[in-house]
């Protein structure tokens, strides 16, 4: 048996085939990507991403819940220096938020969504929070509370 067979094996990371169309946008570790032309793209070890419609622009954070889900998506794709600032964000914005609406159920998925960013699970805080769009939109349209209640 050679030294080599008793050296401990670095676990094995997932890998992940993404299928991207010419024009789609990916983000990874806080670079913006824009393929030009269809592509594969093999993802072979722990990288910070977003894309397709998981990506959202400043433009499109127009409800508090958006505000909220932009903030998230900035902490989780940021370099580690910028990080703590947009989680002071998405926490005072899911704050605002919180003590702005009637519903216990928002306050609830923003609490929820907070706590998975804290414990940096971002995924299950965006999706989280996106649940709340629908909810949003029915306020703002004038249409009073949408799903959660």
């Amino acid at each position: 048996m050679s030294a080599a067979d008793t050296l401990p094996r670095p676990a094995r990371q997932g890998r992940l085939v993404l299928e991207l169309r010419a024009g789609d946008s990916m983000v990874v570790n806080g670079a913006a990507l824009q393929f030009k032309s269809r592509a594969s793209v093999v993802l072979s070890n722990r990288a910070r991403f977003l894309f397709g419609k998981q990506i959202m622009t400043p433009e499109a954070a127009s409800t508090p819940a958006r505000r909220v889900y932009f903030a998230i998506q900035a902490a989780y794709v940021s370099e580690e220096a910028e990080r703590p600032r947009f989680l002071d964000l998405a926490r005072g914005l899911a704050e605002d938020y919180a003590r702005a609406t009637t519903s216990r159920t928002a306050r609830q998925l923003l609490a929820a969504a907070i706590a998975d960013l804290e414990a940096g699970h971002c995924w299950e805080a965006l999706r989280g929070v996106r649940e709340l769009f629908p909810h949003d939109d029915a306020v703002l349209a004038g249409q009073g509370a949408g799903p959660p209640a």
